[in-house]
């Protein structure tokens, strides 16, 4: 399947919540996935994960642990999810955007908690987007995902490692950072598959512009603007975020945030430069079919050219001349060897008109 097939197939309808509702009034998308649900328990020298968990288990083991981690994945059970913004008080209004996930990145700020909405890479080829929203406070971190499968492993690898873990050791607001900087770093192997395949389109197209080369150009260029739409809010989020001077997020966390925010800038500049490039291979294919077509015309015109003359010889001595009315009708007409020389005399204006441009480098 081609790129624009694949990311046609991937484009549904979000479903919207009614015009006129409540605010923080939650409506499941039909195509939404099973909600699950899983916690993981931080101490600085422990950690437990209960997988398959539920509010009951939220609430018996928030008090006990330093930090809570509630990763939900899947949109499908809206009661689930605003019973769990029930739970850690969190804004409805947040909860809704949770629930309608075609957000841009942003970053909102209550009294005792903060709501990040990032795009996640969904696939390794750029087709498809998945909205991860993350809640934070005091000793809680709330994320939410539409379907299985994030760059978070790494994180839960430093978690369940054995001995001392920063992870473990640090609050809650550190862990956002973790699970935020893997989002945004996992926007680079994407982008190398990108570049890898601008790089193949353009050795191609040093061999000669050829069928399907246009339409793979525009496909990349326009997964570049989806990326930029991506990452530029994604920039002023992360910026909010370390301006911000709200307890929850502390000035140890703010440096890491910022070389988070630096690994975003990156992108935007890889982004920017592949944008350009494209654009310089889109005219470049241009040039290339006007050039070969100014080829073919020219080498069309040069035979044309060549054949004119000869067309006009033998337009003349096809005419119905009769020799016997007067000498002056074509007497070469019975020349016993007329018809080599006739032959002859054409080749030799072929010869010389060939000669000719190339003498002027037509040719």
């Amino acid at each position: 399947m081609s790129r624009t097939g694949k990311a046609t197939k991937h484009r549904r309808r979000k479903r919207r919540t009614p015009v006129g509702a409540a605010p923080g009034t939650l409506v499941a998308d039909p195509g939404a996935s099973p909600t699950k649900l899983s916690l993981i328990l931080m101490a600085p020298d422990k950690f437990r994960t209960i997988a398959n968990a539920g509010i009951a288990d939220i609430v018996a083991n928030r008090g006990e642990w330093p930090v809570i981690w509630v990763d939900c994945v899947g949109l499908a059970d809206v009661t689930l999810i605003g019973e769990i913004g029930r739970t850690f008080g969190l804004h409805p209004l947040s909860v809704e955007d949770v629930v309608n996930a075609d957000q841009r990145p942003k970053v909102d700020f209550f009294d005792d908690h903060a709501f990040v909405a990032l795009r996640m890479v969904d696939d390794a080829a750029l087709h498809r987007y998945e909205q991860i929203s993350v809640f934070f406070g005091e000793k809680f971190v709330i994320t939410f995902q539409e379907r299985e499968g994030d760059p978070f492993d790494p994180v839960r690898r430093r978690i369940a490692s054995e001995g001392p873990s920063r992870l473990r050791a640090r609050q809650a607001d550190y862990l956002a950072y973790a699970l935020i900087d893997a989002v945004v770093d996992s926007y680079f192997a994407p982008m190398e598959v990108i570049s890898d395949e601008i790089e193949r389109v353009e050795e191609s197209m040093l061999g000669g512009p050829q069928k399907g080369q246009m339409q793979e150009l525009h496909a990349l260029r326009r997964e570049m603007l989806v990326l930029k739409g991506v990452l530029w809010p994604l920039r002023d989020a992360l910026a909010a975020l370390i301006r911000n001077d709200d307890p929850f997020v502390t000035r140890e966390t703010k440096v890491f945030l910022n070389d988070t925010l630096d690994h975003a800038m990156r992108l935007i500049e890889l982004v920017e430069s592949q944008r350009d490039t494209l654009s310089g291979l889109i005219e470049m294919h241009l040039s290339l079919s006007q050039a070969r077509t100014n080829d073919v015309i020219s080498l069309l015109t040069i035979v044309s050219t060549i054949f004119i003359p000869l067309t006009f010889l033998v337009g003349v001595w096809g005419m119905n001349f009769d020799p016997d009315v007067s000498p002056w009708n074509m007497p070469e007409l019975r020349a016993y060897y007329g018809y080599p020389a006739a032959l002859l005399f054409m080749i030799a204006v072929a010869i010389a008109l060939f000669g000719y441009f190339k003498w002027r480098k037509w040719l």
